[in-house]
């Protein structure tokens, strides 16, 4: 065989490829698409997988359902979409704790990073610092002074070992040098209902799991850990308004699909949810429900997996974080 014959079937293989995938891209999508999401019904990622959901189906003209697979801080869904068919039906709603903060956790992951490719961040969320009303503070510096003078007397909620509002509130123990007892649950419903009754105190988490009973009084809203107010919580002050500056946590929720998803389909697919986002009732609901819609593409958004994964480890091993 010459080098020109061999030159000439590279060439058409690559065409061939090419044009596969085009015709794959063009075609998608063909049946019901699924959202698995690693936490339970409630909160964050839940609500942000649902406020997707529909707009998406109408932009695609198929079906988008949303799969609640909780479990295993996360890497129960994890490791179902992680096996799942590359081909852009089975998808990640990731939650920024458990996909930058799991790898450093737990050094045996039934999953890594590089099985998922990145598609869009769909939305972001920043944490307010709640309270039951029986906490003697009625300010941000009044409860970190209640903390100090009474060490261990409160206790803390979290989704689970290793989540977000664990990792944060054992920041910002270590930034106000106080100490809590931290009491971890399966995801944000439980955790609500035992804040909201008493069991335990504090819960440092997003705004759509405690926005509701904090606007009713069932809940003190202390500060919010953000650059800015929430438009939801407007009466309550930033934690630099209120003296704590430096203290920000902010939550992420992207889509992922499995490794070797092709990647007109990958393309196709996030223009898609960028259409989904910008629409109208997407928007209205995103402000009811406290959470912001922050599109990115698939570079920008391996770009932030990358940054925050070199962040999380350095402050999961600062504190001392582990996993179940």
């Amino acid at each position: 065989m010459t080098s020109t014959t061999r030159n000439t079937r590279i060439w058409a293989t690559l065409a061939t490829t090419l044009l596969c995938s085009l015709c794959v891209a063009q075609g998608y999508p063909a049946k019901t698409v699924t959202l698995v999401v690693p936490n339970p019904p409630g909160g964050f990622v839940d609500a942000s997988a649902r406020l997707l959901s529909e707009p998406l189906s109408r932009v695609m003209g198929q079906s988008v359902v949303v799969d609640n697979k909780g479990g295993g801080s996360g890497n129960v869904a994890y490791s179902l979409v992680a096996r799942a068919n590359p081909d852009g039906y089975t998808l990640l709603t990731s939650y920024s704790a458990y996909h930058v903060g799991n790898p450093s956790l737990s050094p045996k992951l039934p999953w890594a990073q590089k099985d998922f490719v990145p598609v869009a961040l769909v939305t972001v969320a920043t944490n307010v610092i709640a309270v039951h009303p029986s906490v003697p503070a009625n300010n941000l510096n009044e409860f970190i002074s209640y903390l100090k003078i009474n060490p261990g007397k409160l206790s803390y909620a979290s989704q689970g070992n290793g989540s977000l509002s664990h990792i944060g509130t054992e920041m910002f123990k270590m930034q106000t040098h106080t100490s809590m007892v931290h009491i971890p649950y399966r995801g944000s419903g439980p955790a609500v209902q035992d804040v909201l009754s008493g069991q335990v105190q504090v819960f440092i988490t997003t705004p759509p799991s405690v926005m509701g009973h904090v606007q009713s009084g069932k809940l003190k809203g202390l500060a919010i850990a953000g650059k800015s107010r929430h438009p939801g919580l407007p009466s309550v002050p930033t934690t630099a308004e209120a003296g704590l500056k430096g203290f920000e946590l902010e939550a992420w929720v992207g889509i992922f699909a499995p490794a070797g998803t092709p990647p007109d389909v990958v393309t196709k697919l996030s223009s898609q949810i960028k259409q989904a986002l910008e629409q109208t009732e997407t928007k209205t609901r995103a402000n009811n429900a406290g959470i912001e819609l922050r599109y990115l593409p698939p570079e920008a958004l391996d770009d932030l997996v990358k940054r925050e994964t070199t962040f999380w480890a350095k402050t999961i091993k600062a504190a001392g974080i582990t996993a179940d």
